[in-house]
């Protein structure tokens, strides 16, 4: 089955807009059962000095019941990046923004809940090399060491769970629930010609998850999805072609320190001699 690629920031946000299918690929990701879960009225994607981060980001306020039971309320924060530095430069950039009272596009102000963060990265981290990392909190007594159970809103409303999804290293080998259903992001099943597709074995893909695949499947027959693709494949490319830019640069510049700080050296050095040739005459003066 031929698919449209969600590594495509408007195949992504037309695979998240299906309510019960975002539920589902929420759900399993988090290992938990999703009750409700609302798209709040916020897509971020920032433009600042005339460069576009690639980070795409979508939020959703969800109730979820965990394996004990509980009923809980939180938001759920979805960023996807396809170069390594863009993510934490969006972050400062939001950081900024509300430090300054500048109002981000999209921002509302949220009831403090507990957030999760879920990261889909386009490239591979220098140390981590699964698909899928979890990082969740822990609260330890700071003089025993010893975990503590209990929760506090306040705690919770400071610090965040995070799954961080490692989109080059979704495989053929899937070992979770979480990763046989990411299957539809697996860059190794691209078409050859046309990245804006993916050709996935829809026998091989779990029964249960096929609805993401089927809705995929439909993308590809939208037109505007496809020229979107097309808008995104010329962005990415100057945006590729500024980074390697900008590296050369960085890389002239750093040439140019090298030779003016070799430059000083040359100059220090002859000051030294000429100091050490009016020394010598001062003396050769006083001999006579």
């Amino acid at each position: 089955m031929q698919i449209a690629n969600p590594i495509y920031d408007v195949v992504f946000k037309h695979l998240m807009q299906n309510n019960e299918i975002a539920i589902l690929i929420l759900s399993t990701i988090l290992d938990e059962e999703i009750l409700t879960l609302e798209l709040l009225p916020q897509e971020t994607a920032v433009a600042l000095e005339n460069h576009s981060f690639t980070v795409y980001r979508l939020d959703f306020a969800a109730l979820i019941k965990t394996a004990i039971g509980e009923e809980k309320h939180v938001v759920i924060e979805i960023q996807k990046a396809k170069f390594a530095a863009d993510i934490m430069r969006f972050r400062r950039y939001l950081g900024e923004q509300h430090r300054k009272g500048f109002p981000v596009e999209g921002d509302k102000p949220l009831k403090a809940m507990p957030i999760i963060s879920i990261y889909f990265l386009g490239y591979r981290l220098n140390r981590v090399d699964v698909p899928v990392i979890k990082v969740l909190r822990s609260y330890y007594d700071a003089a025993t060491g010893e975990e503590i159970s209990a929760r506090e809103e306040f705690i919770e409303s400071l610090t965040h769970d995070s799954f961080v999804i490692q989109i080059p290293y979704l495989g053929s080998e899937r070992k979770t629930a979480a990763e046989r259903l990411l299957a539809v992001f697996d860059q190794h099943r691209k078409v050859q010609g046309d990245e804006h597709i993916l050709d996935i074995d829809e026998v091989a893909y779990p029964e249960e998850y096929r609805q993401v695949a089927r809705w995929l499947n439909r993308a590809i027959s939208e037109p505007e999805i496809r020229r979107t693709m097309d808008v995104e494949d010329e962005i990415l490319a100057e945006l590729e072609d500024m980074e390697r830019r900008i590296a050369g640069m960085s890389k002239t510049l750093e040439a140019n320190a090298k030779a003016i700080e070799e430059k000083a050296r040359v100059i220090e050095e002859k000051n030294r001699a000429l100091e050490e040739k009016d020394r010598l005459i001062a003396e050769l003066r006083k001999s006579r």
